[in-house]
């Protein structure tokens, strides 16, 4: 990932006035990305999108808020880093992260 700011206004500020449900959503949009462009063998679009969702990571675990749920938000981060490497160590795959995801982009709808 380079070191460029990916979503300037969300690192300003907003991300950190949406709930948990939303941020995880918007991070399974970046999944879900990264798996089209992985599948249609868009090497260049699924690196950015694999950096803008890790950055989007980056972001929740930086969420003050979310103190008791940063386990589990850094485990999802090493599930999305194995899935995109391949799935070697906990086999881990684009598609279900995106359908894990897609949960979360749902609840926050509601």
């Amino acid at each position: 990932m380079s070191g460029a700011i990916l979503h300037k206004d969300l690192a300003e500020g907003r991300w950190y006035q949406m709930s948990l449900m939303e941020q995880l959503g918007n991070i399974g949009s970046e999944v879900g990305r990264a798996r089209i462009y992985k599948e249609k063998g868009d090497d260049e679009r699924f690196q950015k999108a694999v950096d803008r969702a890790l950055e989007l990571f980056d972001l929740t675990l930086n969420d003050l808020r979310w103190r008791g749920r940063l386990k589990e938000i850094g485990r999802a981060r090493d599930v999305f880093c194995d899935a995109i490497l391949g799935g070697k160590e906990y086999n881990s795959n684009l598609t279900d992260l995106e359908r894990y995801f897609m949960h979360f982009a749902l609840a926050a709808r509601t």
